[in-house]
């Protein structure tokens, strides 16, 4: 698993790279981990509605080809793409849907943050409010796309659309519970707990 740090990105390069590197990658490819930010986009899933971006105004909207709906990112959120051949490493969607869930509520356990899942609904939920989303899309048995969680960032636009396909989702970010919360130090987290759960 090769880990790479990317600071703070465009999402359309970011995307293009990811497919790029899936559509290129053989049987001995190793796996990669992208932690990075994004400017601020909407990015609207493969099978996203169009009724559920409310009110854009100036963020650009993005149609994607991850899983799921509608959803925001920005500065201030930790995205993770986790470009992995599920295949080889005996996974299949749900089961790697689910690692990525007990990851993201280890990292906000360190927070004393007690995450929580929906059944139907995949991401965290922290008191019925999302704090981290899941999209990924997968091609040939290898997922590209990943997780985005809220750490402390501006949520004024996800009242622009509604988060993940749910209207009236109330959305909410580790700087809500530790407001001197440090990006790094969840970046770390998330990769201790994402090693640990994947290369025990």
């Amino acid at each position: 698993m090769k880990i790479k740090q990317l600071g703070i990105q465009n999402y359309n390069d970011v995307w293009l790279l990811m497919k790029e590197f899936t559509q290129t990658r053989e049987a001995d490819t190793d796996d990669e981990l992208w932690l990075l930010e994004h400017f601020p986009v909407y990015t609207q899933g493969q099978a996203g509605k169009p009724e559920h971006i409310l009110n854009p105004e100036s963020i650009p909207v993005v149609q994607s080809d991850r899983g799921g709906q509608v959803t925001y990112h920005g500065p201030g959120q930790l995205v993770a793409y986790v470009l992995m051949d599920i295949s080889r490493n005996n996974l299949g969607v749900r089961s790697l849907v689910n690692k990525l869930e007990q990851i993201l509520i280890s990292v906000l356990a360190e927070y004393r943050i007690e995450g929580s899942v929906r059944c139907g609904a995949p991401g965290v939920y922290v008191n019925e409010q999302k704090i981290a989303s899941i999209g990924l899309r997968v091609k040939n048995g290898c997922t590209y796309h990943g997780i985005a969680l809220n750490v402390d960032m501006n949520l004024k636009p996800f009242s622009g659309i509604n988060p993940c396909g749910f209207a009236k989702m109330e959305m909410t970010q580790i700087s809500h519970f530790v407001p001197e919360i440090q990006m790094a130090q969840v970046n770390k987290h998330f990769v201790q707990y994402f090693l640990e759960q994947f290369y025990p």
